[in-house]
């Protein structure tokens, strides 16, 4: 491979972003996974999928005491009992570490997901060009078939004002959002900066225009609501308030940001450890297979010598993210520390698989990431990150193949 080839084969992807913070983000290369591995990372995806959409229905009648304790701030307590949709999420992405011949999930990316063009477009072309066979073949159509779906049933009006927003100055932001947009017929982008608000009246587009449905690919609510105008007004705690006032529909639904806490799966194992009848015997093996032990201390961990990861409740890209050893002594963090704020978790850590791959750098050894989606409750595309011990925003993507039935490739 030539980094030339590499060049040429990404710019003829419309609005994809092969490089960000002026260094490689996507790679030209292929690993190769097998039907088997894909089948059981599709079934570890349900089993976490519904045993996360269950836990849903446990938190929103939690009293609100145990949900800030958690560390879901105050302002967000009335929009996450709202039930506005079927499914609980309707784009939501696992993070799955391989791990003695099965898969284990780290966490569930329930609101606000990235990594979704790269495994339902990029792959597929990536694929064809390494003549190998697409793993998320056919998943892009699902994926339509599911945003469309759940818009309808978020509007009351074939009239309805249905924008989509993202920074516009972020390109992975931008062009996810433009992406998804696409499959929503008369939807529009309207910039975040150009969102216009009027408290208890309504939310606009930059031409004045109402908005019945807000669509808000990669907009964290735990960012949200820390926005405010010029004139200090808390306008992303307006914007909730319109949510729970039913005069504005926002799409990932509130109950998605419900899951997106990482202390739901302290809460999930903590209700497995006791056996809790809130789990059939069925789900309890789910979790026994496909969970690890998180906790709200590290106690557990210190005591008997396990070595242990420590992540904020709220928090992406491995931003804030720690590990530790078997006497409790910090080895490994993430230099960013953006949410310091928030609450923590303790996992259980595991070694992540190590790979060779190709780049512009020439060979590289990383570590691999599985990134799974669940669409409206749905295995769909799934992919890999390959960097550092913690994967974060400067980790690879490392297109996925099988042989194609009947070929060797060499």
């Amino acid at each position: 491979m030539t980094n030339s080839e590499r060049r040429k084969f990404y710019a003829s992807i419309d609005r994809f972003w092969a490089d960000l913070y002026n260094e490689e983000y996507a790679l030209y290369d292929v690993y190769e996974v097998t039907e088997e591995e894909v089948e059981k990372i599709r079934i570890a995806t349900e089993c976490a999928g519904k045993i996360f959409f269950k836990t849903a229905h446990l938190l929103r009648n939690l009293p609100d005491e145990a949900l800030i304790e958690m560390g879901y701030p105050e302002e967000t307590i009335p929009i996450l009992r709202l039930k506005t949709l079927e499914a609980e999420s309707v784009i939501a992405r696992f993070d799955f570490i391989a791990h003695s011949g099965g898969y284990k999930c780290i966490e569930m990316n329930a609101d606000t997901p990235t990594f979704i063009k790269e495994l339902f477009v990029v792959n597929g072309q990536i694929c064809k060009a390494f003549g190998m066979e697409n793993p998320n073949n056919e998943m892009e159509e699902m994926l339509k078939s599911m945003v469309r779906k759940s818009v309808a049933q978020s509007i009351f009006s074939p009239d309805a004002h249905i924008v989509f927003t993202a920074h516009d100055d972020n390109i992975e932001d931008y062009y996810t959002t433009l992406y998804i947009m696409q499959f929503v017929p008369g939807a529009k982008f309207t910039p975040l900066h150009q969102l216009q608000i009027q408290k208890g009246v309504g939310l606009f587009d930059e031409d004045g225009k109402r908005i019945d449905l807000l669509y808000r690919p990669t907009f964290p609510i735990e960012n949200l609501i820390q926005d405010e105008d010029d004139a200090q007004n808390r306008i992303g705690l307006w914007l909730m308030e319109l949510v729970e006032q039913n005069l504005l529909t926002i799409l990932n639904p509130p109950s998605a940001f419900l899951l997106q806490n990482k202390a739901v799966q302290a809460i999930i194992w903590g209700l497995h450890e006791e056996r809790n009848a809130f789990f059939t015997t069925e789900e309890q093996e789910w979790i026994a297979e496909y969970f690890l032990p998180t906790y709200l201390e590290d106690s557990l961990f210190i005591e008997k010598g396990i070595r242990y990861v420590k992540k904020p409740v709220f928090g992406r890209e491995g931003d804030t993210v720690e590990i530790f050893d078997e006497d409790g002594q910090l080895i490994k963090e993430d230099i960013q520390k953006s949410y310091h704020q928030y609450p923590k978790v303790y996992q259980q850590f595991i070694e992540q698989p190590k790979t060779t791959f190709r780049s512009e750098k020439g060979r590289q050894t990383g570590e691999l990431l599985v990134g799974s989606f669940l669409i409206s409750g749905k295995p769909a595309a799934i992919g890999l990150r390959v960097g550092g011990m913690i994967t974060n925003n400067l980790s690879y993507y490392l297109p996925i193949g099988m042989k194609v039935k009947g070929c060797h490739i060499t």
